[in-house]
């Protein structure tokens, strides 16, 4: 038997190296994040000030449709995001919708403001380094995707309100941001995506959860980004906006060699508790393909 060439052994104790510095960046990582965030020192995300205007005047019964409408078409763009949704397939009504007053009495205060938050948040993905850039460009749209599976299972299998799953599907991965943000300052991190990106699956649900405390979200939504990759959560409880997006977040990876895809997923409550058969996929169903389809496209742009 021959002995490996010199250059294979170099390029295997490079190999070596790089996986040490790796494996030493990434605990330096972990280390300070976690002491950040127990000590309350974690840079978290802010929400755009124009969805926590929407948020608070829906949320007020004495707020009108009329002022609600004032202050999105502050922003152009929103406005004419709304317009688009409001004239899609899913809500398009007898007349087309040609302003935002019309586009809020059509879709109602509680999907409008729960869309104006998902598509005002699409401008806080944005990152320096290609590596972060393209890691976040793929997390927001899984999260889109999952946002458009978890609306379409909410309207048509559960009595779980569509718009409330929808909000919980786009913000189910927000933990990634800061973090993807944050690893910028770790050049060595950014050699390896792979590894990378198990850092984010690893901390993105703890990180979820105090960037939606912090923003004031129900415990709902905060249980949607803490818990949708506990498969086991609260099996003798009701259904929730949780288990909506759990489910969701499943069925995404229909069709991809994901981990998840490898498990019995008659083993996992949310599918019982919603009364979804595992066999369902709402991705490529005849009657919610096209609505998958089409609110995604809605929130992507």
């Amino acid at each position: 038997m021959s002995c490996p060439s010199v250059p294979i052994e170099r390029e295997r104790g490079v190999h070596k190296i790089m996986a040490t510095v790796f494996a030493a960046a990434e605990d330096k990582f972990l280390a300070t994040l976690l002491d950040d965030i127990h000590h309350n020192r974690l840079t978290l995300p802010t929400l755009p000030e124009i969805a926590l205007k929407v948020r608070n005047m829906v949320d007020d019964p004495h707020t009108s449709s009329s002022q609600i409408a004032k202050v999105i078409t502050s922003d152009p763009a929103l406005t004419v995001r709304l317009i688009q949704v409001a004239n899609s397939a899913m809500l398009r009504g007898r007349a087309p919708v040609d302003n935002v007053q019309m586009a809020v009495a059509r879709m109602g205060g509680k999907l409008v403001r729960n869309l104006v938050i998902g598509l005002v948040m699409q401008q806080l993905y944005q990152a320096r380094s290609p590596v972060t850039r393209k890691l976040l460009k793929d997390v927001w749209q899984h999260s889109t995707q999952v946002a458009a599976i978890s609306y379409a299972l909410a309207a048509h299998f559960t009595r779980i309100k569509p718009e409330e799953a929808l909000l919980a599907g786009l913000i189910h991965d927000i933990g990634a941001l800061p973090i993807l943000t944050r690893v910028e300052k770790y050049p060595e991190l950014l050699q390896d995506e792979s590894a990378l990106l198990d850092v984010v699956r690893r901390m993105h649900c703890e990180v979820g959860k105090v960037i939606l405390q912090e923003w004031g979200f129900t415990p709902e939504l905060v249980a949607a980004a803490a818990e949708h990759e506990t498969l086991q959560r609260r099996p003798d409880k009701p259904a929730d906006c949780a288990d909506v997006v759990l489910a969701a977040n499943l069925q995404s990876h229909i069709g991809t060699d994901h981990p998840h895809t490898h498990l019995d997923w008659n083993a996992i409550p949310a599918f019982a508790k919603l009364g979804i058969s595992t066999d369902v996929s709402v991705v490529s169903m005849e009657d919610t393909a096209e609505q998958v389809q089409e609110m995604q496209r809605l929130l992507t742009g």
